[in-house]
């Protein structure tokens, strides 16, 4: 068998959703965890609490790796679009002390797979913009502030803003990758999916219908032009209920969404040599 894997996504800091994660983690002792953003209590440096949250984070951690035979399940982090950027330094700092490997915009090897980290989504109707970036172009959805507008809390250089897209960092990212065995960690899912489904049903504005469907169009093409093994996901929460799905197929390529819109933590477990018995566990908290 392969690396036994959970993925997690959008714990909002909540401690209880944390705690059901150890309890999770203690007991069937995965070998590699997959964090997918929104990982931060909602303003993270506004509320002072940031150096607490990640004491706390760091604490889960220890102990799901102390409750292991040998050195713990390696943890796999990105950070999504409600996380602010101002935390990365302290992500980045874990990741050179070893605690967890931290990838956005960047490549790791679990055994013989490839993983690719990235954060950024299309744009949103939030006002954070850390991690949003236009898509394959400069259109932004009716309803959603564009890249350049609303607030960040580090500084980006104007032009990558104005110019960057989902598109290219993705082909950036993985050049040179076998695609066959490479994993994509995302917060957005892809486009037209039972991952993004958002609740938009009959609504307008100024007489324009909403999208329902609100994932990356650039990581749709990606996954249909390159069919890499598995995507993993989280950032719409709604998604499965509405769909009734956290997985879906796109040609070979898997995708599974660990987002959730109720008080419990969703865990979705699988092994990585076979992925069509992968299921997904509704946690209390």
């Amino acid at each position: 068998m392969g690396a036994r894997c959970f993925l997690v996504s959008d714990l909002h800091g909540r401690a209880a959703r944390y705690e059901a994660l150890v309890a999770a983690a203690v007991a069937d002792r995965p070998d590699v965890i997959f964090m997918a953003g929104d990982l931060l209590p909602h303003r993270w440096s506004a509320l002072e609490q940031g150096s607490s949250f990640l004491d706390r984070f760091r604490d889960c951690v220890e102990r799901v790796r102390s409750a292991s035979a040998g050195s713990g399940p390696r943890i796999v982090v990105i950070l999504g679009n409600d996380d602010e950027r101002a935390a990365e330094t302290a992500f980045l700092d874990g990741d050179r002390r070893g605690d967890w490997d931290y990838i956005h915009q960047r490549t790791i090897a679990i055994g013989d797979r490839v993983v690719a980290g990235y954060s950024h989504v299309p744009p949103t109707p939030f006002l954070i913009k850390d991690w949003e970036r236009y898509d394959v172009g400069r259109y932004v959805d009716p309803g959603c502030v564009p890249p350049d507008a609303g607030y960040r809390t580090v500084e980006v250089d104007p032009d990558a803003i104005e110019t960057r897209t989902i598109a290219a960092d993705l082909e950036r990212l993985t050049a040179g990758a076998d695609d066959e065995g490479l994993v994509l960690l995302t917060h957005s899912p892809p486009y037209r999916t039972a991952l993004d489904r958002a609740d938009l049903d009959g609504q307008t504005i100024d007489h324009a219908p909403l999208d329902v469907h609100v994932g990356s169009v650039a990581l749709r093409r990606f996954i249909e032009d390159r069919q890499p093994l598995l995507t993993l996901h989280g950032h719409i929460h709604e998604s499965p209920r509405l769909t009734g799905s956290w997985r879906d197929r796109i040609g070979r390529t898997h995708c599974f969404t660990a987002a959730h819109d109720g008080p419990e933590l969703a865990v979705v477990r699988f092994d990585l040599d076979d992925l069509d018995s992968a299921t997904r566990d509704l946690i209390a908290t």
